[in-house]
């Protein structure tokens, strides 16, 4: 169940963040975007990942 809802929190940030994106079409703000993104893809793929030795 918290997967689901670690999911649910990152397509609610990308969705944010792609809004933010089509009303302020800058460069600037797109690569702060990206980054922004693929930080918390990484953490939630770091935080959700399976620890079997």
């Amino acid at each position: 169940m918290t997967k689901v809802l670690a999911v649910f929190a990152f397509l609610v940030l990308v969705g944010f963040l792609v809004i933010l994106m089509i009303h302020v079409p800058r460069l600037d703000l797109g690569a702060v975007i990206a980054i922004t993104v693929l930080l918390a893809a990484w953490d939630l793929f770091t935080t959700h990942r399976s620890h079997k030795p």
